[in-house]
């Protein structure tokens, strides 16, 4: 399985070869990694390990052989329930071998909901007869239906041909996988990838006047690719988003239009792994969330009776976000000025019934600042591993250590009869239909139709 260091960067990957008996498969790892083209290949394999120089990625590669005979179905069912991707392969001088992909093997993969990349591999290619029909026309069907198939390929073990390339597009797959980013059948960016690209646009928009600059287009390049761009290659970028959209640059520079278009385009030339190398720089993992090890605050372990709230400073930086977002200045955010305010993350954080409707709103529904910061600290006592990532996502600007304390532990206020806190946890006791639900009603203003 894929290993990860400590910034999200995997170390390994291991690829699982299947397909029917007779396609090539040992002989495909042999080629690989020996160069030659073995006369009498083993049934079946060991593992064939690739060290990390072997591609340019710098990822260990493990090569796993499997065997298609009915009595070693499950052993290989194991190792492709294991596996970073799948190279399936069949052979160009057996055209049966070609109809079990669609009639078996992608099939039967689904069936095991083994939900990886795979790269379908034409073995043989020494042995093609050139009046098949053209293997993109044949194979066009097939990745409409299936579309966990990332690239088609052929090959021949005895001629040395794109032997290299194969399990090159199938590490690639992992490293860069198209399905977080891209929906195939609508040619638009993913939601996710969507959010998280106008995060990173957000926090390299420095002046905030949403456009990136000469100067912030630069800095965004040399802090993704450690490379600087020359002026004429910013142009350069310019004139292609304009060219297809006008409103993807403006007078200030590539506005966010521009930058989703970018993204866009780069992942339709296949060029994925510039788009993951930005989301890998900016905290995002191959799910399109905030790695863990951003996550992993340390104060958060702390004794059952201590509590974490925010700071004054996280919670000045919460005011100005309200602000910025109250774009009708009725001093309360309308549902669709809150989607926009967490536009940048994943999702709302307040979607769940713990959220829903607790917190003080004006006559029409719109959550007023007091209701608006009281979700925040609500989040902050039963989820500060959520709030530190909603402020990260929405582009807390400083070390996220900055934005919360660790209070007293209840016992020493007691004690000194004194408390620095300001959130309460309370529970309400009472008889039934004696007022406890009315009052806190009316402590944020919330209004119950009457029963009649």
């Amino acid at each position: 399985m894929a290993e990860e260091d400590g910034q999200g960067a995997r170390s390994r990957c291991q690829v699982v070869v299947v397909g029917d008996h007779g396609t090539g498969k040992s002989g495909l790892i042999i080629a690989l990694a020996t160069d030659s083209f073995p006369d009498k290949p083993p049934p079946v394999l060991p593992p064939t390990c690739l060290p990390p120089d072997f591609y340019p990625s710098r990822v260990s590669l493990t090569i796993v052989d499997t065997s298609s005979r009915q009595q070693d179905k499950i052993k290989t069912e194991t190792e492709c329930k294991k596996a970073d991707a799948i190279v399936l392969t069949y052979s160009d001088d057996l055209p049966r071998t070609l109809d079990r992909l669609s009639t078996y093997w992608l099939p039967e993969l689904r069936r095991l909901e083994i939900k990886v990349p795979i790269v379908v591999v034409g073995c043989k290619l020494d042995l093609h007869d050139d009046r098949q029909s053209d293997i993109e026309q044949i194979m066009a069907p097939l990745m409409q239906e299936y579309r966990e198939i990332e690239t088609i390929i052929e090959c021949s073990a005895l001629k040395q041909v794109q032997i290299a390339d194969v399990f090159y597009y199938a590490q690639k797959a992992v490293l860069h996988p198209t399905a977080p980013l891209f929906d195939q059948e609508t040619r638009t960016l993913k939601p996710r990838c969507v959010r998280a690209l106008k995060r990173i646009f957000m926090l390299c928009d420095r002046d905030k006047d949403g456009a990136l600059n000469d100067a912030e287009l630069n800095d965004f390049q040399v802090k993704c690719f450690n490379a600087p761009l020359q002026l004429s290659e910013i142009d350069e970028v310019k004139n292609v988003v304009s060219e297809k959209m006008a409103e993807g640059v403006n007078v200030d520079g590539l506005t966010l239009t521009g930058f989703l278009f970018l993204h866009a385009l780069f992942i339709e030339k296949g060029r994925l792994e510039t788009t993951w190398t930005v989301l890998r720089k900016y905290g995002y993992d191959d799910e399109i969330k905030l790695r863990d090890d951003l996550l992993q605050y340390p104060s958060f372990k702390r004794c059952a009776d201590a509590f974490v709230e925010l700071t004054e400073k996280a919670l000045d930086f919460l005011k100005r976000d309200f602000v910025a977002f109250d774009a009708d200045g009725d001093c309360a955010l309308r549902p669709q000025q809150l989607e926009e305010l967490f536009s940048t993350a994943p999702s709302s954080p307040w979607t769940e019934l713990t959220y829903s409707d607790v917190a003080e709103t004006n006559q029409v529904g719109g959550l007023t600042l007091n209701g608006f910061l009281s979700l925040w600290a609500l989040m902050t006592m039963l989820e500060p591993r959520k709030s530190l990532s909603h402020l990260i996502y929405i582009g807390y600007p400083d070390n996220p250590s900055s934005a919360f304390h660790i209070t007293n532990r209840r016992r020493r206020d007691r004690r000194r009869q004194r408390s620095d806190r300001v959130v309460y946890q309370c529970y309400i006791f009472g008889a039934n239909k004696c007022g406890k639900s009315a009052l806190l009603n009316a402590l944020i203003g919330r209004c119950i139709p009457s029963c009649h």
